[in-house]
């Protein structure tokens, strides 16, 4: 743990920090049983879409829980998650409540002081991180770090996706910084025994959603308005006539053109298959959704 002589409380509040999921793991076992063939999570890695299926998802779990039990990980250790969410962080979650562990997120862009200042707090017995320079801060405290193939061991390598299975996937590009998103990922994935799919890195993110085409996005409020920022830059810019005909078209769906048009712009956005934005309630000092998001956002209190 820490190397600094801190007093610490003698019971840390760590609600802020903690994920729960109930159900989660009976809600896989229904999926790999009815689904196991079906694709359940999908991830761009060197360029190339990979893909678990159902049935894969509950046996890395299953592996993972063995190899966490290895490291003495038990129902009284405390596990801290901290990264971009995509398939390892995800399945090394549900790892560690098969246990019965608590399960813990901090956010990947901690400074080194809040970082001494969570750790003090928290006190995790077992910590995974990704990034690299990120590693290296938590090493400098002194906690030790978990490394995800020595827990899952030797398996087969997920499987290369030629091409999209059907139904289209829910889409996230987010990761611990967002507080809640652990928990919201696990929920609407599990509950609806869709597929969930995550880009190669937040970079290629905007390329990666568009050949994805999602049928639902789970964005924080900050990420939304990123992707408002981005939408913006891709339409033609503001008081030219292009500008005026899209906006046009979106103010008033219902007749033949303009439907048309709306659609073809849908396509260039990556939007040709959306349904729905999943996005906690936003605060009170955030900008309003562009048009071409707000038809489809739910806001979640």
């Amino acid at each position: 743990m820490s190397v600094h002589e801190l007093k610490r409380p003698p019971i840390a509040d760590i609600t802020e920090w903690r994920v729960e999921v109930p159900q989660a793991l009976e809600q896989l076992r229904h999926w790999a049983q009815v689904s196991p063939l079906q694709p359940a999570l999908r991830h761009k890695r060197h360029g190339q879409w990979f893909v678990w299926r159902w049935i894969d998802a509950l046996r890395d779990v299953e592996r993972l829980a063995d190899g966490l039990s290895q490291q003495g990980f038990t129902k009284e250790s405390r596990l801290v998650l901290s990264g971009a969410f995509e398939p390892n962080l995800l399945l090394l979650a549900l790892a560690s409540q098969h246990i019965g562990g608590e399960l813990l997120t901090f956010p990947d862009n901690l400074d080194p002081e809040s970082l001494h200042k969570n750790l003090w707090r928290s006190r995790p017995t077992h910590a995974f991180v990704q990034d690299r320079q990120t590693r290296q801060h938590w090493l400098n405290e002194g906690q030790s770090l978990l490394n995800f193939a020595d827990l899952l061991g030797p398996v087969e390598l997920p499987q290369r996706l030629n091409r999209w299975a059907q139904g289209k996937p829910l889409w996230s590009e987010e990761g611990t910084q967002w507080q809640a998103g652990l928990s919201v990922l696990l929920e609407h994935w599990l509950t609806s025994g869709q597929s969930l799919a995550f880009p190669e890195s937040p970079d290629s993110a905007s390329r990666d959603r568009r050949e994805v085409a999602p049928s639902g996005l789970l964005l924080s409020a900050e990420r939304l308005q990123l992707l408002a920022a981005e939408i913006d830059s891709r339409l033609a810019p503001q008081g030219t006539w292009r500008r005026r005909l899209c906006d046009w078209a979106i103010a008033h769906p219902e007749k033949g053109l303009q439907r048309l048009i709306k659609n073809r712009v849908r396509g260039r956005l990556g939007f040709q298959n959306l349904h729905f934005i999943w996005q906690a309630t936003r605060a009170p000092d955030a900008q309003p959704a562009p048009a071409w998001l707000s038809e489809f956002k739910r806001d979640i209190a």
